[in-house]
């Protein structure tokens, strides 16, 4: 894969459309094999995209009876947003197990968020409430509600964005804790571990668990700051390459109220692992830090994928006010746009089609679970006739800022011959339960590509003679 860096500012630029044909035997004639080039156009709508953007705050607890509905969930999305923050607080099961109630609950919330083409990040908790304690549960009773959980984190891990580690301490923020070591020093985090190596195993490997803090992760493995997940290890579904981070006081002060304890190299170690993990959380407070540009550039650095909307409402509210919330909707995680593009068209069989494309990545982050990438010729005569054909990418490593080849040379059979065929990329999620839901597909940004029913993202038109 060819990989050009490209400056930011950039990003943010129109593309003109046109195209251009270039004819193998230096004429126009509509029966002669050609190649095309085509320069294609920057959407600037802010649209609706999986497992990126802003988040809505939804909280099932022992002490309330709600669950997602179908009514919820359609509004977010109406809203741009596909990302919902599942809080389970458990005040009532500190001392025994989960009952099925609660289970059947959270079941519901899942199957809610499938049926309507949104996922969550989920964390669960004892309490959200300092003053309310115990503020988690001893360590039996914790492993016993992960092993509980464990066939729903496999029968639904589809719909699980992300599970942020959770349990312990008020909020589930790994800070106030009665039974995992409060303030711990750097060689106290075995207690804390062994509840991340639980929560790791009871995922599929194919997901990721947050930590809140950098110290969380590099003292519970006993790694250092420069010990960082590479180009060469990112989603090879080791444990190190499984624990990304959220940050629940983002831009509040100079060091985000404590997440990084005074410490440089813990920025450096985020600002280097962020590009292949997840970062995500929300705000805490207004600040000189928080505005327009520092914001921007914060999410840049640190690769944002997501960012809670209900809070800090100050910080929301000063965003709108100064003309950078679109942006940042915009922006947050990834957002891919072709820029141009070559095609092969007046095919014949035994003819090979040819593709080529320049993609951008002007989001902040890549995607972080895994993606597919196919190419699909549909028939215009015939819709149900297609033909897929994988492209060997793997979207996870087209990063923020950068840009992209895409390329593909497809044998024209005799089943295609006197037909025209739509050429379309698409991006499905690839569990087997959301692979055909176009709500999961990833939408390019780009100017009349997107087909709502079918997921497909169609960029160009090719004649079979």
């Amino acid at each position: 894969m060819k990989i050009k860096y490209l400056l930011l500012f950039f990003a943010s630029a129109f593309l003109l459309s046109c195209s251009e044909t270039i004819d193998t035997e230096d004429n126009n004639k509509d029966d002669e094999y050609k190649i095309e080039k085509v320069e294609f156009t920057e959407s600037l709508e802010n649209f609706v995209n999986p497992e990126r953007g802003f988040y809505r705050f939804f909280e099932t607890s022992t002490n309330n009876s709600s669950v997602l509905t179908q009514s919820y969930l359609d509004g977010i999305r109406k809203e741009g947003i596909s990302l919902v923050y599942t809080a389970y607080t458990m005040p009532a099961f500190r001392d025994k197990p989960i009952s099925q109630e609660y289970i059947d609950r959270i079941k519901t919330n899942m199957k809610a968020l499938r049926e309507n083409g949104c996922k969550s990040i989920v964390r669960f908790r004892y309490t959200n409430n300092q003053d309310d304690l115990p503020w988690d549960a001893p360590e039996d009773i914790l492993f016993g509600h992960i092993e509980q959980l464990r066939p729903i984190f496999q029968e639904y891990a589809d719909v699980i964005a992300v599970l942020e580690a959770g349990f312990i301490g008020v909020w589930g923020e790994w800070y106030y804790t009665d039974n995992y070591n409060f303030r711990p020093n750097e060689n106290e985090y075995g207690p804390r571990r062994k509840v991340l190596d639980a929560l790791l195993e009871a995922l599929p490997k194919e997901r990721m668990v947050l930590v809140r803090y950098p110290a969380a992760k590099l003292h519970s493995f006993g790694i250092t700051y420069t010990d960082t997940v590479s180009l060469k290890t990112a989603h090879n579904q080791s444990d190190l390459s499984r624990v990304g981070f959220h940050n629940d006081c983002f831009l509040a002060d100079q060091d985000d109220r404590g997440t990084f304890g005074g410490n440089r190299n813990f920025r450096k170690y985020w600002e280097w692992e962020s590009k292949y993990l997840p970062m995500g959380g929300e705000t805490c407070q207004p600040s000189s830090y928080s505005e327009c540009s520092s914001a921007l550039d914060n999410m840049a650095k640190y690769h944002w994928s997501f960012l809670n909307l209900n809070y800090h409402p100050g910080v929301i509210g000063d965003w709108q006010t100064n003309n950078c919330m679109e942006e940042i909707q915009r922006r947050l995680g990834y957002r891919f746009v072709l820029t141009e593009g070559t095609f092969s068209n007046n095919l014949t069989v035994g003819d090979k089609f040819e593709m080529d494309l320049d993609l951008m990545n002007i989001g902040f982050a890549a995607p972080y679970n895994p993606r597919n990438a196919e190419l699909i010729l549909v028939s215009k005569s015939n819709s149900s006739e297609k033909y897929k054909f994988d492209l060997g990418v793997d979207p996870r490593f087209w990063f923020g800022g950068e840009t992209f080849n895409i390329s593909a040379k497809v044998t024209i059979t005799e089943e295609m011959k006197g037909k025209v065929f739509d050429v379309c990329l698409n991006f499905p999620d690839p569990q087997e339960t959301l692979s055909e839901d176009p709500k999961f597909s990833i939408r390019l940004a780009n100017e009349d590509v997107w087909d709502f029913a079918t997921g497909y993202n169609k960029i160009y038109t090719i004649t079979v003679k």
